[in-house]
This record gives structure tokens, sequence and C-alpha cells, in this order.
């Protein structure tokens, strides 16, 4: 299979060195010339997520899918920049996300347009395993070819989000939901996501991984120096040397796993790496959280006492109402309206008027997505995972 992946070490986001570890990992691979035919129309898929600053690690940052706008633009790419976030696919809903993210600004340094039009399509896709069609935003669906640019970072739900999963993005808005809901199970889940993959296809991937996040992520985790950019012509082998650089198991992240199932590059001897030698920046303390799908525990055991265990002992999202704001984006956002708003403790002034609204999650609808975790600005939602399923997971 061998299929390339190149490694350029980058220690910091000052623009001239973003530039040339993007340019050399993309050279590597073959330049910008062999994936872009001039006057395609390129979709340049970003991380957004949620209204976070690039200092936070949440998003891509703007100096990496600046950099690899202006080698599309010079291979002759139109480039339309875009992702749809979690909520709504609006313009009131992902423009201030946009824009904190610093992305309206790399659009105006390069004369790049931003995906604004909020339309959907939907493309068929005969050949998925689990999805026959997918819906997409129109930007995406209709592009000549897409150029993805990920964030490295961790995840609660599929422990891993990189290449594979960024492509999430390219569902609008609130259908992110149904998904969820048709597929609570974590296998399922990351079958649709290698599905998703193969349907939009993007000819070239370069991951930002400058900065990272372990622990609770995508949103909820820690900033952490990783030091690197990454590029393939394949999602799947990128994902696989990156966590092989983050010292862990490729094969324990589902979307590994389902892609391997298939045939697609599934461990590091799958992949022809270029560049800087994987041990020269491999970390040994990045901390991925262990999947956490109700269909994981029950892939091990009966699925009676699978159901127990998840009930009594399985992973929960914990809401610490000290740190929230009532802002009720959970609520809203829920796939499969699990959490409701309630009154509760007492208020800040002191009346005895309506008291502030909290959230409170359901466990018996909770299909532990963790969307509650993924949106929450106020970092409010923790994961609890007991020790019997930290057990389970080892």
């Amino acid at each position: 299979m061998h299929v390339p992946v190149s490694v350029v070490k980058c220690s910091t986001y000052e623009t001239e060195a973003v530039d040339r570890a993007v340019a050399e990992s993309v050279r590597l691979v073959g330049g910008m010339e062999r994936y872009i035919v001039p006057g395609q129309r390129v979709y340049v898929k970003i991380n957004l997520l949620t209204k976070r600053h690039p200092e936070e690690a949440v998003t891509t940052h703007p100096a990496v899918v600046e950099a690899v706008v202006r080698m599309v633009q010079a291979a002759g790419g139109i480039v339309t920049i875009g992702d749809s976030p979690g909520g709504p696919y609006t313009e009131r809903w992902v423009g201030p996300i946009r824009r904190a993210a610093g992305m309206d600004e790399v659009a105006q340094r390069t004369g790049a347009a931003i995906d604004q039009e909020y339309v959907e399509a939907t493309r068929a896709f005969p050949e998925g395993k689990l999805v026959k069609s997918f819906v997409l935003t129109k930007a995406a669906a209709e592009a000549d070819v897409i150029v993805a640019v990920p964030k490295l970072k961790s995840h609660g739900f599929m422990s891993f989000t990189g290449a594979v999963k960024v492509l999430f993005g390219c569902i609008p808005g609130l259908h992110k939901m149904e998904y969820h809901v048709r597929m609570p199970v974590v296998q399922d889940f990351a079958d649709m996501l290698v599905d998703l993959a193969l349907c939009v296809k993007p000819v070239l991937t370069v991951m930002d991984a400058v900065v990272g996040m372990d622990g609770p992520g995508p949103s909820a985790g820690r900033a952490r120096p990783v030091g690197f950019i990454m590029a393939s012509p394949s999602p799947f082998a990128l994902d696989v040397a990156a966590l092989d650089a983050l010292g862990h198991d490729p094969l324990r992240v589902p979307t590994v796993v389902a892609a391997a199932r298939r045939g697609l590059p599934g461990n590091i001897e799958d992949i022809n790496l270029l560049g800087t030698p994987l041990g020269e920046v491999r970390l040994h303390d990045f901390n991925l959280p262990g999947t956490a799908g109700k269909g994981l525990i029950e892939s091990r055991v009966s699925p009676g006492v699978g159901r127990v265990i998840r009930r009594v002992a399985g992973p929960r999202p914990v809401f610490h109402h000290d740190l929230c704001s009532g802002c009720s984006d959970c609520f809203k956002n829920c796939p499969p309206k699990a959490i409701a708003m309630r009154e509760t403790g007492v208020r800040k002034d002191g009346g005895n008027g309506a008291r502030p609204k909290r959230p409170y999650v359901d466990l018996d609808t909770c299909i532990r997505c963790f969307c509650c975790q993924e949106l929450c600005a106020q970092k409010a939602v923790e994961i609890h995972r007991p020790w019997l399923i930290r057990r389970v997971l080892k």
C-alpha cells in the first residue's frame, strides 16, 4: 500500500515558519500542482467547531489555513474557505465562530471566498457501507476538489479527531444530530465517517499539529505543543501517522479500525513516511480519552450485561452548574434531546423571582455522543469515566 505521508517540524505559528513547513510538507507528497488543476473550484475545509480564538487550539490556526490557501491559489485553484460546526447552519451562528478563529482575515488577505451561502445539497453514495447518500453543504458538494486542513486533537466520543473526523463538518448544521441519533454506537459512527471520507474524497489533507489538544477534547482539553505539520493525499494514512507520532496505537481509534477493515491504511507499515522521522517528533504523554460509545462496551460482553454496565458504570456527561452560563447551547443541539433546562440554585441578586436555568441530562436517553461537551464555551461539561469502564477500555 505505502501511501505517502509527510512530516515537517514546526514549533511556532510565526508566518515564515508555517509557510515553509506547509510548503515542504506538500512538496514531499508531490506538490500542490499534483492535486490542483488551474481553474478548479477548491473547497478548503477547515475546523471551526465553536467560538474560540486560535491560541486555544480548538480551531485550525489561521496561519496554516492561509499558507494552504495561498498554495492552492498559486496552483490556479479558486478557493472557498468553509466549515459547518455544530449548531444551526446560518450566518448568525457560524459567523461569530469563523471571525473568532481569524478566518475572515485570512479571506481578506488572500482574496479567497468564504462559504456564506448556507445551502444544502444531497450526494448519492451507493457504495457506502452504512450511508448511501449524504446531505452536504453546497460548497463542499459542488466543489471540484476538497483540500482539508484539520486540527490535531483528542475527542471524547471518537478518541481522536484529525483528517477523517474533520470531514463531518461537510454535513450542514443540525443534520449532524440526525447522524448521531441514527448511529449512536461507536463502531457504526466510525463506519459512517469512513463512508463520508470516501464520498467527499479530499485530494489532499494538511494537518495543523503545531499546537494540538489532548485530554477532554475537542474543545475542553489542554492546548499543548506538538510541533509538526503533516500532509497526505489519504486522510486515513495521515491519521495513522499522526497517532503513531503521538505514541498511540492507531488501531485503538474507531475510525482507523473501520478504515482498516475495508483495506484502507490502518497501521504504520501501510505508509511511506517522508521528511522528518517520526522518532524525532514522537510524544509519549499525549492523553487520548478511551472511546466511550455504548457499542464499545456491548461489543465486549453480552447485550444484557452491556446495558447494565453502561447505565451503572458507563461514561456520562456531568454538568458543572457553577461554571455554566445558562446559554442552553447544549440543550438546543443535543441529538437525542436528552437535556432539559431547569431552574436551579439561587439568584445572584438574592431576589425571590425566577432562578437561573441549568442543564440536566436523562442518562437513559443520552447516547454518549458528548456533543454537549464539544459545544460548551465555558468548559462546564465533564465526561465522567468511572473506574469500571477504564478497566474495560484497557
